[in-house]
Parts: C-alpha cells; structure tokens; sequence
C-alpha cells in the first residue's frame, strides 16, 4: 500500500489534544508535513508552557502513524511559539538560512539544547575510514534503541548522504531552523545535501566556521541521546570552533596501524587535550584483511600501532575494524554494514564499539 498525505492526515484528525478537544490537524500547531515514500516528517509549533502534554501528543502520533501499511520512518519535531511572526516571503523567493547571533551573556562552549552527548570522530589523516567508523557506529548505536544523529561536518569530502542513502536536499519552513533527513534510524544534515554531487566547497575559515555553528545550532535535531560528528581530517578550523563554541563530551580518533598514519593521529589527540575534551578511545581500521578465497590473515597496514599507541596514552583501543569487502560495498551501495549484515562477523565489531559506549556511558 502506497503511504498518501491524506492517509497520514487521517491518523492526525483523530488524536486530539485532550485540554482543547482540537486534533493535532485542525489545531494549526502543523507546521509542516513531508510525505516521501515510507518517511513521513512533522513539524509541531507548541506552546512552550505545555511541552509534557504535546511530547504525550508526539509520542501517541509517531506509534500510530508507524503502524500504518508503508510506513518505514516517522519524525515529530517539536519547536517553540515564536513571539514574532515569520516575514511573508513571495512563494518564489528564496529564503536563506539566518545566522542566530550567541545568546547575550555568555561565554565559552556552549551545550546544544535537545542533545544529550556529543561525540567527535576524528582521524589526523584522510583515507584511514574515518567516515566509514561514524556511519556503521551511529547505525549501530540507532540499532540499539538510542536517539542517533549525524553531523557530517567533513565539509571538503561530505561522504554521508551516500554511506546512509540519503538524498534531497533539507527545507526551512521558517527560513530560519533546518529540517534535517533520516534513514536507519540516524537523522543526518551534511554539506553534501545542499551542493550537487560534483561540486566543490570552495570556502576559507570564517565559511566554515559559520557553517559548523549553523548545523549545530540552527537544525531541528529534536531530543537526541548522541550527536556523532564527523569531523575532517586534521587539526584546522573546523575542529577548533567546534571545541570552542560547543561542548563536546568525548573524541574517538581513527587511524591504521601504519606509522604514517599514527604520526598524524597523535597530533589530532595532542589538539583535542588541549581543548580539554576527552578522549574516550582508538579504533583500529583496516586492521587485518583474511582472504575470501582460502582464510590466509594479512596484515597490510601492519598490525598493532594502534594499540600500543593507545597504552601509551593511557587510553582505551575500542575497536579493531578488519579491511573486509562487505564494508566497503556496504557503504557504497547506502546500507552501512552494521544494518545490512548485522550478523556479520565483520559488522559485529561496531555492535562491541555500539555496546561499550553506552555501557560506559558515553551514548
């Protein structure tokens, strides 16, 4: 059965708000409704006074509309009354997102209002599968039962839209919040949804420190257990404003055990003690290779640098990702292999990384 607007508008008309006898439909609180396929998305204007009623509300929407036939993926977000209403713009004129000044008073990192915990993967160099490890975490971490987000903030190389099979490009009713996409459970914003696939970001530092501040702040991530940002490789802007302007509960560094590789990565964790964040572990990627054809173990990247260097910081190895294929084909055709294959042996490393997180925890 194809899911329809109309169906959908059904399921809304009969849940009524029990202190206005108004459905969640006809009581103009609807901000927006996306009908894409399986994926349905809301947008709820609420009175802030009333947010323990209208959270009973989304919660009793969201099951109903999950049972109907089609439905794959259903997203609630709640936002605010604003005091003063949206500029009316001409339905062909664009509206561009607005930069939110700091709030007056304060000072220093500041925590995102909705997300329990942040958590940045980094890498000191590019090519070591940084990408790959947050993509199969946050599917693994969603896979689990958490609140997942994704923040793609590789602005020079956005490869999450095609590792979670997202397309399309995010809206703004109010030309002010973003709404974000969602597949596999992860509601992700990157980049790489608002350019086309062939174009670069061609951008100095203050472009993309506003860009970080405007997808931390400015998307309507909704209420999250864990927000994973993806960070580029490297110790440059990026990096820096997001542990300056917000907190940042704990680091997870990628690397292969090859010295080059390490080399850089300790520079990476050097930047992120500086700055006071935590680091909460190393993954080992492509960590060892067996071939397909008769189980021979290789170790092409050499084998162990990782943990060593982990000892010696005094911090933990969580995980040794192997080179397999399936990871790689995963991740390209949209499904990463922590959802395609979960019984897999080579995705069962990111149900340990999934699980000692939020054993200790850190999601």
């Amino acid at each position: 059965m194809t899911l329809t607007r109309e169906t959908v508008l059904g399921v809304l008309n009969a849940i009524q708000d029990p202190s206005t006898g108004e459905s969640i439909a006809s009581s103009g609180m609807m901000r927006s409704l996306q009908v894409n396929g399986g994926s349905i998305r809301i947008v709820l204007e609420i009175d802030p006074d009333r947010i323990a009623d209208m959270e009973a509300l989304q919660a009793e929407a969201e099951q109903k509309l999950s049972e109907l036939d089609g439905s794959e993926d259903v997203q609630i977000i709640l936002t605010a009354h604003s005091s003063q209403p949206a500029p009316q713009k001409k339905p062909s004129e664009p509206q561009p997102i607005k930069q939110k000044p700091a709030p007056p008073g304060t000072s220093g990192p500041q925590k995102v209002p909705g997300i329990d915990r942040v958590i940045a993967v980094a890498s000191g160099k590019g090519g070591v599968g940084k990408s790959t490890v947050a993509a199969n975490l946050a599917c693994a971490l969603a896979a689990q039962g958490r609140k997942v987000g994704l923040l793609d903030a590789d602005v020079y190389g956005p490869s999450q839209p095609k590792m979670l099979g997202i397309s399309g490009r995010p809206t703004s009713p109010d030309g002010q919040m973003i709404l974000p996409l969602r597949n596999h459970g992860v509601t992700l914003i990157s980049i790489g949804l608002m350019t086309s696939g062939d174009q670069a970001v061609v951008w100095r530092g203050p472009m993309l420190m506003g860009a970080l501040q405007q997808m931390m702040s400015q998307v309507q991530w909704g209420a999250l257990d864990v927000l994973i940002v993806d960070l580029p490789p490297g110790t440059g802007d990026v990096q820096m404003t997001l542990s300056q302007k917000f907190v940042v509960d704990g680091a997870i560094i990628v690397s292969t055990p090859q010295d080059v590789a390490l080399l850089d990565a300790r520079k990476g964790i050097d930047m992120f003690q500086q700055m006071n964040i935590p680091i909460l572990g190393m993954i080992e990627n492509m960590s060892t290779h067996i071939c397909s054809k008769c189980g021979h173990e290789e170790h092409v990247f050499g084998h162990g640098g990782v943990a060593a260097e982990a000892e010696k910081l005094g911090v933990p190895l969580l995980a040794e990702v192997p080179l397999h294929l399936n990871i790689r084909l995963a991740a390209d055709g949209g499904t990463p292999i922590a959802v395609k294959s979960p019984d897999a042996p080579e995705a069962s490393v990111f149900q340990d990384l999934a699980n000692s997180l939020v054993e200790g925890g850190h999601a």
